[in-house]
């Protein structure tokens, strides 16, 4: 990223790639969210995409083993209303002594409050109903099925961790891991929700997609602030180096 951002640095300027970067933001933004309505879409009207729920959670069913359930709840809970706001929370506090920097106590909370507004007008615009408590396993849960809660959080939360730990990280495998790590975390939270029968495929999927929206949303902005940062402490430099009898500062 700070290569990307020194190459569009050189080549237009900071005003140029303040810009640049603020449409590829909302370009990535633009494209997550209309996929995500197109999710929604399908779902109220019962489309093809919809079509794959019963299915899916018919299978989910059919191979689940007692071990199996136990284990995915106890997964499944990490991503939950009492452990996740407390694993971010550490995880924001551990980044920022790591990081030397502020950063993370901004980023986090943010990241986070975004996706719980999200998580909460998905919910009221659809009221979608959850698969039947037959086919779910207890404990069960009763608030509108759309889209996922847990899977639209873990996707933001370990997005935004991610991106912080890749700003730290100097070597190449270590951002690769640390992608693959946060992308595998979010996919097995969203999987553990239509394998216990809390959601449907498409709830999760559509949780997915939002929560890519919303954190391109603060990683961008993140990076527009950076470049400002950058062009201010570039005139202050300037500035100094000029002196003040220069009158080419002014």
């Amino acid at each position: 990223m700070h290569r990307l951002i020194d190459a569009l640095w050189k080549l237009l300027g900071p005003n140029g790639s303040m810009w640049t970067l603020l449409a590829i933001g909302a370009a990535l933004a633009l494209g997550f969210s209309w996929a995500g309505g197109e999710v929604y879409e399908s779902v109220v009207e019962k489309g093809a995409l919809a079509a794959m729920d019963q299915p899916v959670l018919d299978w989910a069913v059919a191979s689940r083993t007692p071990a199996l359930m136990a284990g995915v709840t106890a997964f499944t809970n990490v991503g939950g209303g009492v452990i996740a706001p407390i694993t971010a929370a550490a995880a924001m506090v551990l980044l920022a002594i790591w990081m030397r920097h502020w950063r993370p106590l901004v980023l986090v909370p943010a990241a986070a409050a975004g996706s719980l507004l999200v998580t909460i007008f998905g919910k009221e615009l659809t009221g979608r109903a959850r698969p039947p408590l037959a086919l779910a396993v207890p404990p069960y849960e009763y608030s509108a099925s759309f889209p996922s809660g847990h899977t639209l959080n873990a996707t933001v939360i370990a997005g935004i961790v991610v991106y912080l730990a890749c700003l730290k990280l100097k070597a190449l495998w270590s951002r690769v891991a640390a992608i693959a790590a946060g992308g595998l975390y979010a996919l097995a939270i969203g999987l553990s929700r239509v394998y216990l029968g809390h959601h449907w495929l498409t709830d999760v999927i559509a949780a997915w997609l939002l929560g890519l929206a919303w954190l391109s949303v603060v990683i961008f902005a993140h990076r527009v602030f950076h470049l400002m940062r950058l062009r201010r402490a570039a005139a202050r430099a300037r500035v100094q180096a000029a002196g003040p009898g220069d009158e080419s500062a002014s």
